[in-house]
């Protein structure tokens, strides 16, 4: 069985793990990786608009993996609108970038979900096998870690390389064009990058669950026993 110091920290990876889990599956789920402000550039150019009345022209954008929306402002008010990306708009955009970030962070839920089996594996008891013990631990976190982070990467390479905002904002608009003004990564992105240090931290702690701390010895005071003490 292992001592109650590295149960605590087994535990504690395990709960990491488990929280890593859910932060990539809501992270998938919420439409707010990235919000911005768009620019109906084809309505202010027709009217000339000033830096006062361009406001008028400005709209808004959120997206996510699968989904997302934007309000249109082309000097007729706002129109709001809803989308999504599969099956039609992931034509328009870097088809094989998009599905790979989807892939590393399915992996990634994968490898988290293992990871969190492993240290309660080692919470309960000490594995005869190496790498079921701390080894299999510490490379399942970091498999999972690496996974998130290629996720990240990927999405921040389609947004700042492959302008992916702007492909998404000037979907079948065949009159209108939009320009990005701002570019604002949200909660969700965030999200993923927490997964991942929640991932460092494992590392961390089962590193620390290998340390041999010395233990404290008393020292025994020696009894003398003279020929004075057995008359008594």
């Amino acid at each position: 069985m292992p001592g109650c110091f590295k149960k605590t920290l087994f535990a504690l990876a395990s709960l990491m793990s488990f929280v890593s889990f859910i932060l990539i599956v809501v992270a998938m789920g919420i439409p707010k990786w990235m919000t911005g402000k768009i620019l109906c550039k084809t309505g202010a150019d027709l009217v000339n608009a000033t830096d006062p009345e361009l406001v008028k022209f400005i709209g808004e954008i959120y997206y996510g993996l699968f989904r997302g929306g934007k309000i249109r402002q082309c000097g007729l008010g706002g129109r709001r609108s809803k989308f999504t990306i599969f099956p039609h708009m992931v034509k328009k955009l870097n088809t094989g970038l998009h599905v790979m970030i989807i892939m590393f962070l399915c992996v990634a839920i994968f490898f988290s979900l293992v990871s969190f089996g492993f240290c309660i594996l080692n919470a309960i008891k000490v594995p005869y096998r190496a790498i079921n013990g701390p080894a299999g631990a510490c490379l399942w976190n970091f498999l999972a870690g690496v996974f998130v982070v290629l996720g990240v990467t990927s999405f921040m390479a389609a947004v700042k390389l492959h302008h992916l905002t702007e492909r998404i904002a000037n979907f079948r608009e065949n009159v209108f064009r939009f320009i990005i003004l701002e570019e604002r990564f949200e909660d969700c992105f965030w999200i993923c990058v927490a997964s991942a240090t929640a991932h460092a931290v494992n590392l961390l702690l089962i590193a620390i669950s290998g340390i041999h701390f010395p233990k404290i010895k008393t020292k025994t005071e020696e009894v003398n026993v003279t020929a004075e003490d057995i008359m008594y």
